[in-house]
C-alpha cells in the first residue's frame, strides 16, 4: 500500500534523560497504551515502522555510467573518426565491442549495489506484543507507532526504538548497532546527562537488538528513519562512493595520452601539409593512423580481465570480492581499520582465568570436577542446554557451561541429583543471582554467582582448599578485591561465586534470606579473546607499512587491553586510546590534525567510525575498514574499501562492503592486500608493455611521416596492437608474485601507474622499439633482395611492419619485472605467458606467410636473410633492455 507523501516528523529528542511519566506526557499516551483509534490516526500521521529505500538507478543508468569514464570516451572518440572519417570500419568495430564488454561487467559488478538497505529493512522484526487499550495484542512491526506500549521477553528482536518503563532482569544484546560484545543489563532509572552513547543508554531499548534474558516494557519513541537503525540506514544512503585509485590513475592516464595524442597529430597534420605539401585529407587519415597507434584500445579490458583474474585467486583464499577495483585499492591501502568485536576478536565470550583456593589458575589448567567454584558457576544458572548440543541464554552463562564441558563437568548430570528447587532472579540492582538445590541428604544448597563486591559483603567465610573454610577477614577480602581488579584491568569480565548449605527452604525465598552467610568459593574471569590468528596478521600488516587501527563501541579498558595483546598498541599506552566522547569534543580540525596519534578507538558511535575514516583520507591514506555489524555499514560504505564478514556479518554490513571475508579471519586481509599488490604490480607492467609498444609505433609512424617515406597502415596498426599487445598483456597480469612484495611500503592514495621507474621505463623502452624498427626499414632500403623501387619499400615496409610486431613480444619478456633481469624473475615460470607469445607470433606470421592475407594486410612474403634481421632486431632488444636493467641496478646499489 502506498503511503501518503508527507509523514508527521517525529520527535527529534532524547528520551532516557526523561523520566517515565515526561515521556508519557510527551508522546499523550499511557502504561495501557493508545486506543486502536489513536494508534489508527497517528499511523497515519507517521507512517509505517520501515526504513525508507535510497534512490536507485536503473540498470540502464547504470550502463550509462559505464560510458563516463575519461578512457571510455577517448577510444569511442578514435572509434568513431576510424570509422566515418578513415572507413576503417573494422577498427571501429573492434574498439566498440571492446568498450562494450567494459561496460557489462561494469554493470554486473555494480548490480549489488543497494543491498545494505535492502537487509536493513529485512531485519526489522515482523511480529511485535503491544499493549493497546489496556488489552495485548501482536501485530507486525510494520503497525508500531510513537506512543504504543512493546511488551518484551527473552528471544525478542526490539520492534522498534523504545523508552523502558518496566525491566525484570531484562538484558539487551546490541553489538550489531554497540560493537559491545556483552549484553546491556537494562533498567528504567532516568540518566543524567545529555551526550551519553547508545552503548550507556541502560533505559533505552533498540530496532533490531536481541533480548537474550529476562523481561520488560517500553513506550516506543522512535519508528522507522526515526531510530538508530533509522539514521544508519540514513548515513548509508547519504555516503558519497569513493573513487578508488585505480579509477583515478585510469582516469589520468587517459587525460595524459589524449593530450599527447592530440599534440603529436597536429604537429603531425601541420608540418605534412606545410612542409611536404601533402594533402589536407591524406594527412588527416595518417594522423588517424597515429590515433590508432597511440590509443591502448584494449587497456580497459586487459585491466578488467586482470581484476577478475585477481577476484578469483582471493576467493580460493576466502576473499570475496564484490567491487572489481576493490582487489587494486587493497594494494594501495595504508590503514586498515577495523572493528573489535567478532573481527580481531571471536565474539565468543570464554574463560581465560579462574582464582580458587586463593590462587589465580589459567583456564587451560586441569581443575577439579568436585571444585565448588565450578559447581557454583554451573548450578547459578540459567543456560539451557539443547538435544543437538546448542546453548541458549545470556552469553556470558553459556560461557560458564561450556567451560564445564570443556572440563568434563555436566551440568545436567549434576541437575538430577540436585534439583533446582528455588531461585532468586538476577537484578542490576544487587547484581546478584541465587538458586536453591535439593541434596540428597535433606539439605538445601544456596548457590550464588554474580558482582565480587556485591558478593564479598555478604559472604562471611571463604574456601582457602578442599575442606578448608576459613573465616573472611579484611585482609583476605582485600586480597580477593585485588585479585578481581587486576583481572578486570585486563578486560575480564569478572564474576564471583559463593555458596551455603541450610536445612530448610528459605522463606520467604528473597535476598534477604538466601544471600547471606556465604561462603566465598572463587572468581571467574572471562573476555571476548582475539582470534588466534590475529596477532600475527597485525604484525604482517605492521611490517607491510600498513597501520592497524581498531575502532570497537566496547569501554576503553576492554579495547586497550585487546590492542596491546593484539600487538596494535604498546600495552598502557594511553595517549593511543581516544574514547567517543573525547572525540566528541574535538573540533574536525584538531581531530585531522591529530588523528595519527591513535590507533584504538572505543565506545564510538556510526558517525564516529565515519569521521575516523575520512579524517584518515584527508591526510592522502587509503583506508580499508572491517566491520560485521549494522553499526559498522556507513564507515564501511566511506571507506576506499569496506571489508565485511561472511559468517558473522549482519546482511546490511556485506551489502555495504567492496569485500567479504568468507571466513571471517583477520589474517585473509593480509592475504588480500598481498593479492591487491600483485594484482597492481601486474597492472603496472602491462601498461608498460602496452605504452612502451605505442611509444614505438607512435615514433616509427612519426618520423616516417616527417622522413616522406612509406606508412605502416591502419590495418597493420591495429592487428599488431590486437594481436601483440592483448594476449601477452593479459598474460602478465597473472605473473608470479614477486620477492619481497610485502616488505614495501604502500604505495598511499597520490601514486600512480608510472611510479617506481615504469615512465623512464616506457620513454627508453619506447624510443628502442621505434629506433630498431626504423633501423630495421632503411636496412631493407639500404641493403634489398630485389632490384624494382616498388618491390624495395614492400620489402622494407613489410620487414617494418615484422619487426614492430615481433619486437614487442620480444618486450613482453623484458616487462616481467621493471627493474630485476629477467634470469632471475625466469623466461618460462609463467605458462599462460608462454602460450600468449606462441599465439601471438602465429597470429603475426600468418599474415606475412599465408597466401590470401598478403593482400589485406598490404604486406610482402619474406625470405630468410630478411627474417633473420627482423629476428635480430627481437634479440638486440632483450639484450639492450637487460644491460641497461644491469647499469641501474649497480647504480642503485652505489
Amino acid at each position: 500500500m502506498a503511503e501518503p507523501e508527507a509523514k508527521k516528523q517525529q520527535l527529534q529528542e532524547q528520551f532516557y534523560n526523561q523520566s517515565i511519566d515526561t515521556v508519557r506526557e510527551e508522546l499523550d499516551t499511557s502504561l495501557d497504551g493508545l486506543t486502536p483509534q489513536d494508534a489508527d490516526k497517528r499511523f497515519a500521521e507517521y507512517g509505517a515502522n520501515a526504513l525508507a529505500e535510497g534512490k536507485r538507478k536503473s540498470n540502464l543508468m547504470r550502463f550509462i555510467d559505464q560510458f563516463k569514464d575519461f578512457m571510455i570516451i577517448v577510444l569511442l572518440v578514435a572509434a568513431l573518426v576510424s570509422g566515418f572519417v578513415g572507413h576503417e570500419w573494422a577498427d571501429a568495430a573492434i574498439i566498440l565491442a571492446v568498450v562494450l564488454i567494459n561496460a557489462i561487467m561494469g554493470v554486473i559488478q555494480e548490480s549489488k549495489a543497494e543491498e545494505a538497505i535492502d537487509a536493513l529493512r529485512e531485519m526489522s522484526t515482523p511480529d511485535a506484543h503491544v499493549r493497546r487499550g489496556g488489552q495485548v495484542l501482536t501485530i507486525k512491526s510494520e503497525q508500531l507507532v510513537p506512543g504504543d506500549v512493546v511488551l518484551l521477553e527473552a528471544g525478542d528482536i526490539v520492534p522498534a526504538d523504545l523508552r523502558l518503563t518496566d525491566s525484570a532482569s531484562l538484558k539487551i544484546e546490541e553489538s550489531a548497532l554497540t560493537g559491545e560484545s556483552v549484553p546491556v543489563d537494562k533498567d528504567v532509572a532516568t540518566l543524567e546527562g545529555d551526550d551519553i552513547g547508545i552503548g550507556d543508554r541502560t533505559n533505552m531499548a533498540f530496532m533490531n537488538a536481541n533480548v537474550t534474558y529476562g523481561r520488560g516494557e517500553g513506550i516506543v519513541v522512535g519508528t522507522g528513519m526515526n531510530t538508530e537503525v533509522g539514521r544508519i540506514a540514513g548515513m548509508i544512503n547519504s555516503a558519497e562512493e569513493t573513487t578508488t585509485p585505480l579509477q583515478t590513475n585510469l582516469n589520468q592516464l587517459g587525460k595524459i595520452l589524449t593530450v599527447l595524442i592530440l599534440v603529436i597529430a597536429a604537429v603531425m597534420f601541420l608540418v605534412g601539409y606545410f612542409l611536404h605539401g601533402e594533402a589536407p585529407l591524406d594527412m588527416l587519415l595518417i594522423s588517424i593512423s597515429l590515433a590508432v597507434a597511440a590509443i591502448p584500445e584494449g587497456l580497459p579490458a586487459i585491466v578488467t580481465i586482470i581484476l577478475a583474474l585477481g577476484t578469483q585467486k582471493m576467493a580460493k583464499r576466502n576473499a570475496l570480492v564484490r567491487k572489481l577495483p576493490a582487489v587494486e585499492t587493497l594494494g594501495s591501502t595504508d590503514i586498515i581499520a577495523s572493528d573489535k568485536t567478532g573481527t580481531l576478536t571471536q565474539n565468543k565470550m570464554t574463560v581465560e582465568q579462574m582464582y580458587y583456593w586463593g590462587k589465580l589458575h589459567p583456564a587451560s589448567e586441569d581443575i577439579p570436577l568436585d571444585d565448588d567454584a565450578l559447581l557454583m558457576m554451573n548450578l547459578a544458572n540459567d543456560t539451557k542446554i539443547q538435544g543437538d548440543g546448542k546453548m541458549l541464554g545470556d552469553p556470558t552463562e553459556t560461557a560458564l557451561v561450556q567451560f564445564g564441558l570443556d572440563k568434563g563437568f555436566d551440568v545436567r548430570e549434576q541437575l538430577k541429583q540436585w534439583p533446582r528447587v528455588g531461585e532468586v532472579p538476577f537484578d542490576s540492582d544487587r547484581k546478584l543471582m541465587s538458586t536453591v538445590h535439593q541434596l540428597p541428604d535433606g539439605r538445601f544448597l544456596v548457590a550464588v554467582k554474580g558482582a565480587p563486591d556485591q558478593l564479598l559483603e555478604r559472604a562471611t567465610q571463604v574456601e582457602l582448599g578442599k575442606d578448608d573454610i576459613q573465616p573472611l577477614d579484611d585482609t583476605r577480602k582485600q586480597a580477593i578485591l585485588d585479585q578481581n581488579m587486576d583481572l578486570a584491568k585486563q578486560a575480564m569480565r569478572v564474576l564471583g561465586m559463593a555458596y551455603k548449605f541450610v536445612d530448610a527452604l528459605p522463606d520467604p525465598l528473597d535476598s534477604d534470606t538466601v544471600e547471606n552467610d556465604l561462603i566465598f568459593a572463587g572468581l571467574v574471569g572471562m573476555i571476548d579473546p582475539e582470534r588466534p590468528e590475529a596477532a600475527q596478521a597485525v604484525a604482517e600488516a605492521k611490517s607491510a607499512g600498513i597501520r592497524p587501527i581498531m575502532i570497537t563501541g566496547d569501554h576503553q579498558v576492554t579495547a586497550e587491553a585487546i590492542a596491546g595483546r593484539l600487538g596494535i598498541i604498546t600495552p598502557g599506552d594511553d595517549a593511543a586510546v581516544l574514547t567517543g566522547a573525547q572525540l566528541d569534543d574535538m573540533s574536525d580540525q584538531d581531530f585531522e590534525k591529530n588523528v595519527s596519534k591513535y590507533s584504538v578507538y572505543a565506545r564510538v558511535s556510526p558517525e564516529h567510525k565515519v569521521r575516523i575514516v575520512k579524517a584518515w583520507q584527508k591526510k592522502g591514506k587509503v583506508v580499508a575498514m572491517t566491520g560485521d555489524g549494522v553499526n559498522d555499514a556507513p564507515a564501511l560504505k566511506s571507506a576506499d574499501i569496506g571489508i565485511g564478514m561472511g559468517i558473522t556479518g549482519t546482511e546490511v554490513s556485506k551489502g555495504a562492503s567492496d569485500m567479504v571475508l568468507a571466513d571471517d579471519n583477520f589474517a585473509t586481509i593480509v592475504v588480500a592486500v598481498e593479492e591487491g599488490r600483485k594484482v597492481f604490480a601486474n597492472i603496472q607492467k602491462a601498461i608498460q608493455y602496452l605504452l612502451s609498444a605505442n611509444l614505438g609505433e607512435v615514433l616509427t609512424l612519426f618520423i616516417m611521416t616527417m622522413m616522406g617515406w612509406d606508412v605502416l597502415k591502419p590495418v597493420q596498426l591495429l592487428w599488431i596492437n590486437l594481436v601483440t599487445d592483448t594476449f601477452p598483456a593479459i598474460a602478465l597480469g597473472v605473473e608470479p608474485t614477486e620477492p619481497g612484495i610485502m616488505k614495501r611500503k604502500p604505495r598511499g592514495r597520490n601514486s600512480n601507474f608510472f611510479s617506481g621507474g615504469v615512465a623512464s621505463s616506457v620513454i627508453y623502452q619506447g624510443i628502442l622499439e621505434g629506433a630498431l624498427t626504423l633501423g630495421v626499414y632503411l636496412f631493407g632500403i639500404l641493403h634489398p633482395v630485389h632490384t624494382s623501387q616498388g618491390d624495395i619499400h614492400a620489402d622494407a615496409l613489410t620487414m617494418a611492419y615484422a619487426t614492430l610486431a615481433l619486437i614487442q613480444l620480444f618486450h613482453a619478456f623484458n616487462v616481467k619485472s621493471i627493474h630485476q633481469s629477467l634470469f632471475t624473475v625466469g623466461f618460462f615460470r609463467n605458462k599462460a605467458f608462454n602460450w600468449a607469445i606462441l599465439v601471438s607470433t602465429l597470429l603475426v606470421g600468418v599474415t606475412i606467410v599465408v597466401p590470401g592475407f598478403n593482400g589485406l594486410f598490404h604486406v610482402r612474403e619474406l625470405d630468410l636473410y630478411q627474417w633473420l634481421t627482423v629476428l635480430s632486431a627481437g634479440v638486440l632488444m632483450l639484450v639492450i633492455v637487460e644491460i641497461i636493467k644491469f647499469v641501474q641496478r649497480r647504480m642503485g646499489k652505489e
